[in-house]
């Protein structure tokens, strides 16, 4: 067995003896169900902790993650979660968090082929594409790295927006609000982009306002 192996078991053992002497129903609690305010879809990166970032405990939190936060509309892992989500749970609001310094928005801004992964860069792809000229002004690569993150945010809240589930909810009048934030790794601090949408009609405001 190898010593991070061993490691991982020993801090589970470490983490439930914790947890209990704070809390000795804590474990019986959780088990009971769980009733989640807000839907996170973010990055799958490793440094992106969904619950750690906004102080949650488990249960608190449904999470959805994938390479580079994506929307995607014939994603059926993310759609079913976020039917789940909606539908089941439902959840109050959706959060879609990108991350500066993301490696598939990095991959994006180039050509390098990397492997199988290239098929879903495509997507992210088709965003810088969508903005190409005005990201192509900013002269600064760290500047135009970062606003392409941003960007790209934006772009996944609009096509969630769009989704026959979130139109569904909206449309039964159900209490649904999506947002967009970009999380700092070496600040650890959020910006919220400001892409608020409840309804269908704050979707064609808030897209005027931010393309």
């Amino acid at each position: 067995m190898s010593d991070f192996y061993k490691k991982i078991l020993d801090n589970n053992k470490k983490w439930v003896e914790t947890s209990l002497a704070s809390d000795p129903n804590y474990f019986e609690d959780l088990a009971k169900g769980q009733t989640p305010p807000l839907l996170w879809i973010g990055c799958s990166d490793s440094r992106v902790p969904a619950n750690e970032i906004v102080g949650a405990k488990p249960g608190e939190v449904f999470v959805h993650r994938n390479i580079a936060n994506m929307v995607i509309h014939t994603d059926m892992n993310m759609l079913s979660v976020l039917d789940y989500a909606v539908n089941v749970l439902k959840v109050k609001h959706v959060l879609v968090c990108g991350h500066y310094g993301c490696g598939g928005i990095k991959a994006a801004m180039g050509n390098e082929s990397i492997g199988i992964i290239d098929n879903w860069i495509r997507h992210i792809k088709d965003v810088y594409r969508l903005h190409h000229i005005y990201l192509d002004s900013i002269i600064n690569e760290t500047d135009r790295f970062n606003k392409f993150v941003e960007l790209n945010v934006k772009e996944q809240v609009f096509d969630l927006a769009k989704t026959s589930i979130v139109q569904s909810a909206w449309k039964n009048g159900q209490d649904l609000t999506l947002h967009g934030w970009a999380y700092g790794l070496n600040s650890g601090f959020v910006t919220d982009l400001d892409v608020n949408i409840s309804s269908e009609k704050d979707l064609d405001q808030v897209y005027q306002l931010k393309f």
